[in-house]
């Protein structure tokens, strides 16, 4: 189906995320205006406010300067699955299988538990904790809620780390920059990860734990 005028705007805020800058900053690295991609431009004015869409050549632009591929953005634009009143839930071994996972990160397939919330949106993951890693904050058997669609990780910030390499971590996030993210272990026996932004699919604050 073709991608819907919302869809392409999401992707694009999307890829700024992802090279960890704003979207004015995204413009002027695909060398067109700073206000390009400002939502205030994404309507036309008056009381109808047509939808803007992107050109071909800004599409174009920022998939050369980022090195993103059309059918990265292409995932990055589909909108998120709707879920019912309750969250899929995976052990963290299980987590950490392709198997369990779309090409954006996204789960599907069985062997899915639930966690009910009285609010849930489409973004919560529950998984179950496995290792000591973030013992004794987080031990073998916890469950916890990630909210995937942080937009404002900080320093500080307990979050689970979808990579493109197929790994599903639990840490807590020590040093962001422009290009890396610097995860901890709250056990002092684990060293820091550091991980490039594009290894990243997605990096979700843990928002709630059942001990």
């Amino acid at each position: 189906m073709p991608l819907t005028h919302a869809q392409l705007w999401k992707a694009i805020d999307g890829v700024a995320r992802r090279e960890g800058i704003s979207v004015s900053a995204l413009a002027r690295q695909a060398g067109l205006d700073a206000t390009a991609f400002n939502p205030s431009k994404r309507f036309g004015p008056g009381e109808t406010a047509r939808p803007r869409w992107p050109s071909t050549e800004s599409l174009t632009r920022i998939l050369r300067a980022t090195g993103l591929s059309l059918h990265d953005f292409a995932l990055m634009a589909e909108e998120t699955r709707p879920r019912p009143s309750i969250v899929p839930m995976l052990g963290m071994a299980q987590a950490g299988q392709d198997g369990f996972f779309d090409d954006a990160g996204l789960p599907v397939g069985d062997g899915w538990e639930q966690t009910e919330l009285p609010r849930p949106t489409a973004g919560l993951l529950s998984l179950r904790i496995a290792g000591e890693s973030m013992a004794p904050l987080y031990r073998e058997g916890d469950r916890i809620i990630v909210d995937r669609d942080s937009s404002d990780v900080r320093k500080g910030d307990r979050v689970v780390v979808r990579t493109t390499g197929g790994e599903t971590l639990a840490k807590e996030v020590a040093a962001l920059t422009a290009r890396t993210v610097t995860l901890a272990s709250i056990n002092p026996a684990y060293p820091p990860r550091v991980l490039g932004r594009r290894d990243i699919v997605w990096m979700g604050r843990i928002l709630w734990v059942s001990q």
